[in-house]
């Protein structure tokens, strides 16, 4: 598979939600860190609200710690500002960090308070300790 174009449909597989897209193309050698002609990796724009596409990714070894180059937003920022409580779970079980700030030094906790996002504070409150 070539490189580029398997780094462009998994990231349009990973950001439409298609977990059976995404698992085909894993399976025939897409690399979960490779960057879409955007600079960014599948993980930094999956659906958010599908757990099973970021697992996907994780178990194929993508990285759920690498920040967006623009904004230094990790997938942990993204899916607590959205209020994905199920796929910050996953992330935290892959080893995402809670502890580091985006570009403008809010924390993935910041973003869920901001966001009214009281579930997910609370479990971001628990893992921080």
């Amino acid at each position: 598979m070539d490189a580029s174009l398997g780094a462009q449909e998994l990231c349009q597989a990973a950001a439409r939600g298609d977990s059976e897209a995404v698992r085909r193309l894993l399976e025939s050698g897409a690399d979960p860190n490779a960057e879409n002609a955007f600079g960014r990796t599948p993980i930094q724009v999956m659906m958010m609200g599908n757990p099973q596409v970021a697992k996907l990714l994780l178990q194929a070894g993508a990285n759920p710690n690498m920040p967006d180059r623009t904004t230094g937003s990790l997938p942990a920022h993204d899916a607590a500002r959205q209020g994905f409580l199920d796929t910050l779970k996953v992330l935290h079980h892959w080893g995402a960090r809670f502890d580091l700030p985006d570009r403008w030094g809010h924390h993935p906790l910041d973003l869920a308070r901001e966001s009214g996002h009281s579930q997910v504070v609370w479990y971001l409150q628990e893992q921080l300790g």
